[in-house]
């Protein structure tokens, strides 16, 4: 297999580099009242007449293949004139746009979420505008409107969320912030609530492998977040969020331009909720209280020659959850109430350089450095957890190209350091993991036809020894509006059972590791995406059809159907047999009016799993907690000028199948296999206005309005300390209703 996969890698290879294409570069500006540029970032770039696009980088810098239909390059971006360039025979721009004025003087309109229309990765960015549909409290809560990620409490007490993916965890995508792999290891329990949205500049959502130059975790996809910059327009933004239950959240922005080559920015966030509530009566907070601080200092340097920033993240998260009655100083360590508590520090300190070369635009050299240490102490009623993790992160990439423009490539070297222990109850693991690698990436560019990215990276891990990732994706475009992407590729990962399975803690489970040590998780993705364009009732309608299967070779199975007459079990071991999922998706957007957005999607997911194979009775099952359907239905309305601004959001989630502990007891005293048991299809409608003055902006919103909530997230509450006991069967909202308002305040130039 790897013999014919390296075949078909060169023959592409030498049939590309057979080709010669033109392309069109160049970098867009904004310039201030001082008369100073900087770089615009997202501006849409596309030739006019065609759907033929691409935007621009954290540089300002765009590159697109000639079009043999159109010698008009239109430029176009929220809160500046749409300009129009004829392109002749020059191919190199350097562009200012103009500004249109006053905050919320916007003629142009676009859809607030995109699909890259030329990343042959099948790539959607959630812009601002998408975030501010709802009040975006965190990364956790930036997906509401996104029919591919879906984000859901993985238990009914720690508040812990997790995402859903190609119809697998969070643990298989790559999340990334500003493409630093972040949330991962420990992090992952909370870390979807370690980023306010108000930092988040954008999110680039890419399904399937993902790109090797970003390393090798990328199962079923990527998710990065660009976070604001020193050197953007708004100058000061605070944000203040408050709702019904009594969470409450401050956000407050800094960034100023220092010279024309220094910028500094100071991002801030503080949020808490100390309301004890228990809307469905089980006795159990419905929420912990919590409270949480961070903050990011960042300096940025920008010449003709380099570009650097570096800078400090620093955070601290102290939980408390459990019954109602529960105070932690008088009845931890005791059976009188049942209670849950976590505390969270984290530090990290990042920097990135890279060497530009303003007569060659096309070459690069960047180097990156991350290191982190993250410590977090848990309590689950008398099991205690504690896990600490230093990380040490470098990626050296060197990008230029081969004869022309149309064939590019990135080389480079990485390197991961992990340095884990963890203590659950009287156990204590420790491990490290040292990872160094290469990698090889090349792409081509076939005008605006054919765009092929061939990767390969070669990684060797110390404790499981040399592994070879193989990525392949290819976008061809046979009409004007149609385009067609496929991608396969290799993904490995080492799993962390305690973070990842968190939820799976609040429980009366014994805990047990079964057979060999843990091995690392390997899968092969494979997708195919349809993205189509067209005019309908004089309207232009965006189509996407994507199907994405990934097949394990190796997987940590996670298995709480199986127990015996004296202990709930959580059961950890290596996958025997088959191990799959099947992800299925289409997706209509459109513009009704200038002032009218729908978007309307539904998702397929089949997901299978073997389990039970140290019980001898091993079987293929439908993996828990999957929902197998759902429909996303969103519409936003805007007066001129977004005064006003109504959205209105509908998510149908279909059955998921979901565990009995005592039934399971009673098939697994009788050798039979796992009953199959499903939970009820539920409904979440969330809606949103907002009003903008000349210098702030109001919102009023509410989630779950329906109030549906899951009548059972918590197996006998009545009696915590029970074997029995589990909280972490959860697959529908915990929490009813949530009214909430907020006002945002933004001071640019």
């Amino acid at each position: 297999m790897k013999t014919k996969l390296l075949i078909l890698f060169i023959l592409l290879c030498t049939l590309c580099l057979s080709v010669n294409a033109q392309r069109v570069t160049g970098t867009i500006y904004e310039r201030n009242e001082a008369g100073k540029k900087s770089a615009l970032i997202g501006v849409n770039v596309f030739w006019a007449e065609t759907s033929i696009g691409t935007l621009t980088d954290t540089t300002g810098r765009f590159d697109i293949a000639r079009s043999a239909k159109s010698n008009r390059l239109i430029l176009s971006y929220i809160g500046f004139k749409t300009d129009t360039i004829k392109v002749t025979s020059e191919s190199n721009f350097e562009i200012v746009m103009q500004s249109e004025g006053r905050l919320g003087e916007v003629v142009v309109r676009g859809t607030s979420s995109q699909i890259d229309r030329m990343n042959p990765i099948q790539t959607e960015i959630i812009t601002t505008k998408a975030l501010a549909k709802a009040a975006c409290c965190n990364l956790s809560e930036s997906f509401e409107t996104n029919a591919s990620v879906s984000v859901s409490y993985s238990d009914a007490v720690t508040g812990a969320k997790q995402i859903q993916f190609l119809g697998l965890g969070g643990q298989y995508v790559q999340s990334n912030v500003e493409n630093v792999p972040t949330i991962r290891g420990l992090a992952s329990t909370f870390g979807l609530s370690y980023i306010p949205g108000t930092w988040i500049q954008s999110i680039d959502v890419a399904k399937g492998s993902g790109s090797v130059v970003n390393g090798y975790e990328s199962l079923t996809g990527a998710i990065n977040v660009e976070l604001v910059k020193p050197d953007a327009r708004e100058k000061t933004y605070f944000n203040a969020y408050v709702n019904h239950l009594g969470r409450g959240e401050l956000n407050l922005n800094l960034n100023r331009k220092l010279s024309d080559k220094w910028a500094t920015g100071l991002l801030t966030h503080a949020s808490t909720l100390q309301n004890r509530v228990d809307n469905n009566g089980d006795g159990f907070m419905d929420l912990p209280l919590y409270s949480q601080f961070n903050g990011i200092n960042r300096w940025q340097y920008k010449s003709d020659k380099v570009m650097a920033q570096f800078g400090i993240k620093a955070l601290y998260e102290d939980r408390l959850g459990g019954q109602m009655g529960f105070r932690p100083n008088e009845h931890r360590g005791t059976a009188k109430f049942y209670g849950f508590g976590n505390q969270t520090n984290r530090l990290e300190l990042f920097s990135k350089i890279a060497k530009l070369y303003q007569d060659k635009p096309y070459k690069g050299l960047g180097f990156v450095l991350n290191a982190s240490r993250h410590n977090t102490d848990s309590y689950f009623g008398f099991a205690n957890y504690d896990g600490r993790q230093q990380t040490l992160y470098g990626n050296l990439i060197y990008q230029s190209i081969i004869n022309n423009t149309n064939h590019q490539f990135k080389t480079g070297l990485s390197y991961m350091l992990d340095d884990y222990r963890e203590s659950y109850k009287d156990s204590l693991m420790t491990r490290t993991e040292s990872v160094p690698g290469a990698f090889f990436e090349y792409t081509f560019n076939h005008l605006e036809k054919f765009t092929l990215v061939a990767g390969l990276r070669a990684d060797y891990h110390n404790l499981f020894g040399a592994f070879v990732t193989p990525r392949l994706h290819l976008r061809w475009q046979p009409l004007e509006h149609t385009a067609l992407r496929l991608s396969m590729g290799r993904g490995q990962r080492t799993p962390n059972a305690f973070a990842e399975y968190y939820g799976y803690l609040v429980s009366g489970r014994t805990v047990r590791f079964w057979g060999q040590k843990i091995q690392p998780e390997v899968s092969w993705n494979y997708g195919i995406s349809l993205t189509q364009t067209f005019h309908w009732f004089d309207k232009h309608w965006d189509l996407v059809l994507d199907y994405y299967r990934t097949d394990f070779r190796s997987q940590l199975i996670a298995d709480t159907d199986h127990a015996t007459p004296l202990a709930s079990h959580l059961y950890f071991y290596n996958l025997k047999g088959k191990s799959f999922s099947n992800s299925f998706q289409i997706e209509l957007n459109t513009l009704l009016s200038k002032r009218t957005e729908v978007k309307l999607a539904y998702r397929l997911f089949d997901v299978w799993q073997t389990m039970g194979q140290p019980f001898g009775n091993s079987i293929l099952q439908q993996r828990m907690m999957v929902p197998r359907d759902r429909v996303l239905f969103n519409i936003g309305y805007a007066l001129p000028y977004d005064k006003w601004k109504v959205d209105f959001t509908v998510q149908w989630n279909g059955q998921a199948r979901i565990n009995d502990p005592m039934k399971s007891l009673q098939a697994t005293v009788d050798g039979k296999p796992m009953p199959i048991l499903y939970s009820q299809s539920f409904m979440n409608i969330n809606a949103q206005a907002s009003r903008a003055f000349k210098k702030f902006e109001v919102y009023l919103g509410g989630e779950n309005l329906g109030n549906f909530k899951q009548s059972n997230p918590i197996i006998h509450p009545e009696d915590p300390f029970n074997k029995y006991f589990d909280a972490g069967q959860t697959w529908g909202p915990v929490v009813g209703r949530v009214v909430y308002a907020g006002i945002r305040i933004k001071v640019k130039d």
